[in-house]
């Protein structure tokens, strides 16, 4: 059982940096042939935050968990805005600015809806799966679209916030070698924390499902935790929103696709029941505190509070529920 949560404590760390290889190869290599930064931000470095979460969904559900991918797609989304977000905005009022921003809210709500009406049925199918993958291609066109139209208009904060993160300094050649080691680090530790997850579920009597909802969901968000408190401490609030409202888009419609088209199954009814309704109840929630009473858009620490309450509040009901299944 100790090679259990080593082989987890190792996965999660191996995870974070391959994932940050992979991001800063992949952007540096774009940028050196001539893609703008917010482009490169807004589609390559958002799809490889969640590159964590696709990688252990893809690997989870070629072993017949869906149970456990599922709970990590849906997880990382209740994690970023109810952990992540809850403890950026504590560390420091988040301002938002970006009108790009503000675009992609209602687009994170809307996908949030369709998810839970494909998945009605209790069960996530192929169609469901290449459903949300179409919508993943759409939603990246509209990305491009909208960041040329707003290079075009004005200069979009987050440009300018992309920009400074995104290497300049790295030459083509080592920046393939990056994204190289990156997703080969990416795949194994994948494959390595699945293992550790499924082992330590099967010991104490618990599903996949909770194991995939709270500790693998959790430790997948950990990149996302990490970048938006370095984002805010910088002073790029939009940089540190616009990667939590891409990594939940990613995450339903990349991650939650996956166990859809690989290993098409039945999903547990709790899912319908307890974790997409908190999910949307967040999402929604996260539109209001953002941009309901006042006018400036903004994320205070009260409201950041409040999100912490909620996530650990969830947490404690899936640990009751999942005493109550094992008794």
């Amino acid at each position: 059982m100790y090679l259990s949560y080593i082989g987890l404590v190792i996965g999660f760390i191996t995870l974070i940096f391959s994932a940050d290889y992979f991001v800063k190869g992949a952007s540096a290599i774009a940028r050196n042939i001539g893609i703008s930064p917010l482009i490169i931000g807004l589609t390559i470095v958002g799809l490889g935050t969640s590159a964590p979460e696709m990688l252990v969904a893809g690997i989870a559900s070629l072993d017949g968990n869906n149970g456990l991918a599922i709970g990590n797609a849906i997880g990382s989304n209740i994690a970023n805005i109810g952990l992540v977000l809850g403890v950026s905005a504590i560390v420091c009022p988040i301002f938002i600015n970006s009108s790009l921003l503000r675009r992609e809210f209602p687009i994170l709500l809307f996908v949030s809806i369709v998810s839970y009406l494909l998945l009605l049925d209790e069960v996530l199918s192929v169609i469901d799966g290449l459903i949300l993958l179409s919508g993943l291609v759409a939603f990246l066109a509209w990305l491009i679209h909208s960041a040329h139209q707003s290079r075009k208009n004005s200069v979009d904060p987050l440009d300018t916030d992309f920009s400074a993160e995104i290497p300049t300094d790295i030459r083509t050649s080592s920046a393939t070698i990056f994204c190289f080691l990156g997703l080969i680090g990416l795949v194994l530790s994948s494959k390595l924390l699945v293992w550790a997850a499924i082992n330590i579920a099967t010991h104490f009597g618990v599903s996949d499902l909770i194991i995939g909802l709270t500790i693998v969901a959790i430790g997948t968000s950990l990149p996302e935790l990490a970048a938006s408190i370095t984002s805010i401490l910088k002073k790029e609030p939009d940089l540190a929103l616009g990667n939590i409202i891409g990594s939940n888009l990613f995450n339903l419609l990349a991650v939650l696709a996956l166990p859809g088209i690989i290993h098409p199954d039945n999903v547990d009814k709790v899912v319908l029941t307890r974790d997409m309704p908190v999910m949307l109840g967040l999402t929604i929630l996260l539109y209001i505190v953002s941009f309901g009473f006042s006018k400036d858009a903004c994320i205070g620490r009260i409201k950041g509070l409040v999100l912490v309450f909620i996530f650990i509040a969830y947490l404690g009901k899936l640990y009751f529920d999942s005493l109550g299944a094992a008794i």
